[in-house]
């Protein structure tokens, strides 16, 4: 998948569609979830996830083509921007069977720290990873 390092592969469930045999809307949040988790597992290193520190402050999705059960995602996630306290995603989903755009995406999550309850600047570990996996300036 060009221009994505991190791609994750996620079978579509029956579970995931509505009466007419689509993937319904609100499944492709979880679709993304589990590429920018698998972002924080990779490249930051957080393997339990009351140590990711991150809350999702915004998210918007493209809808490109339909999903059926049968189908098999392929799900790119980026880091396009880091912000003070915020890290700005891209996403790009492909159907794996064959090869045609489904969505595309992009998220907005925050540095937060749970005990204080606010939010915190991306660490200088987050900013040197993301941006040496990502090639941002």
């Amino acid at each position: 998948m060009d221009g994505y390092r991190l791609v994750s592969e996620v079978p579509v469930r029956f579970s995931d569609t509505d009466g007419l045999g689509h993937v319904n809307n609100a499944n492709y949040l979880s679709f993304l979830e589990v590429s920018r988790i698998d972002y924080l597992r990779k490249v930051v290193g957080r393997v339990r996830i009351e140590d990711f520190g991150v809350i999702l402050a915004r998210i918007e999705i493209d809808y490109k083509s339909p999903v059926l059960h049968h189908e098999t995602l392929l799900v790119g996630c980026r880091v396009s921007e880091l912000g003070g306290s915020s890290i700005k995603m891209d996403y790009r989903i492909e159907s794996k069977n064959d090869g045609r755009l489904v969505a595309e995406a992009k998220s907005v999550m925050v540095t937060f720290d749970y005990a204080l309850n606010k939010p915190v600047r991306v660490s200088d570990e987050w900013r040197e990873k993301m941006g040496a996996y990502d090639a941002l300036a």
